[in-house]
């Protein structure tokens, strides 16, 4: 962890943008969303180090990247330490499991890399006089009193519940990411991260939108929790990383939204799922898991203002992208993709 009077410093020196190197470490390279920000980082021209320690990650989302001029892969769990020889001029902490299947699974790790992993990632940043992009999540929303959510609101999380090991992990990882700003004058970034969904997101993910396809594939009944009327705004994943990164670029603090407004029932999205997949699937409903929040709906008007950012992508567009995606799993390896419940 950082010392006060041996690393200020360094951060009071560190370089301009112009001399910056443009050498990114993103931490959780090879998860579904980290995956995707190492290739739109190298398209960008980049150089990039991708952290994973393959727990949720998988070598397959970055298998296409390895042959890549600027490409370097670190097995390492952050929760451990890490360390990167060599100019960075950003560290993009996005090392945690993110769906309630790996999370509810792992708690301790989760925690873990919250807390160690997030002091860690932050040391190497202001060793390195980088840019720090937090990956936050609208979890720390809870299950909102205020819709839809802007970052001015302060949740309504159960500490103790089941999802508490992840809303929590990410409360005190923005909060130790505000420390080091302040205290260090870390140039540093919170991103609250929606619902995101597309290509390389496992079929056994654990969230909606994979097992709803999954299910709707085999044929099976689409497995809807509660009455189905709880909502979720849903984000394709290019749009996703476009406004990641537009935030990773400029000097914005956060918290910052990024996701997509468009909202919808579960139900609502179980539907469509069905219509596009041509699948004769009915929904089939299971009792509500504890603490699952009612509604979400970012207030995306401070992205909009800040980096002039707003979601592509339509939701029947984005959603056939993922489905597509999927079918090429299921007939390259038969039997992958299967229901969960």
């Amino acid at each position: 962890m950082a010392d006060q009077r041996e690393l200020h410093p360094l951060v009071e020196g560190q370089t301009s943008d112009e001399a910056r190197p443009g050498r990114a470490v993103v931490t959780g390279g090879a998860g579904f969303l980290g995956s995707h920000l190492c290739e739109h980082l190298l398209d960008l021209g980049h150089e990039v180090v991708c952290v994973d320690n393959f727990v949720t990650g998988s070598p397959d989302n970055i298998e296409h990247l390895r042959s890549r001029r600027g490409f370097t892969v670190m097995r390492a769990d952050v929760s451990h330490g890490v360390t990167v020889p060599g100019p960075v001029g950003y560290v993009l902490h996005f090392a945690s499991p993110a769906s309630p299947v790996d999370y509810l699974r792992l708690p301790i790790e989760t925690l873990s890399v919250g807390s160690r992993g997030t002091f860690h990632a932050l040391d190497l940043a202001v060793h390195k006089g980088a840019r720090f992009l937090l990956a936050s999540t609208s979890e720390v929303y809870g299950d909102p009193s205020v819709h839809p959510q802007p970052e001015s609101y302060w949740g309504n999380v159960n500490p103790v519940g089941p999802r508490g090991v992840y809303d929590e992990a990410k409360r005190f990882s923005e909060a130790l990411t505000t420390a080091y700003r302040s205290t260090y004058g870390l140039d540093a970034s919170i991103a609250r991260i929606f619902n995101t969904y597309g290509p390389r997101m496992r079929p056994d993910d654990g969230r909606a939108i994979p097992n709803f396809i999954a299910q709707a594939l085999s044929g099976k009944d689409l497995t809807v929790f509660g009455d189905g009327l709880q909502t979720r705004s849903i984000c394709f994943v290019d749009d996703e990383v476009a406004g990641l990164v537009a935030l990773l670029m400029s000097h914005h603090p956060g918290p910052m939204n990024i996701g997509n407004p468009d909202e919808i029932s579960m139900l609502d999205l179980a539907r469509k799922i069905i219509e596009l997949t041509g699948s004769e699937s009915k929904v089939a409903f299971d009792p509500l898991p504890v603490d699952d929040p009612r509604v979400r709906q970012p207030d995306v008007t401070l992205a909009s203002r800040e980096l002039g950012w707003t979601p592509q992508h339509s939701m029947t567009d984005g959603l056939q992208r993922t489905i597509d995606y999927f079918r090429s799993l299921r007939s390259s390896a038969p039997g992958l993709v299967t229901t969960y419940r």
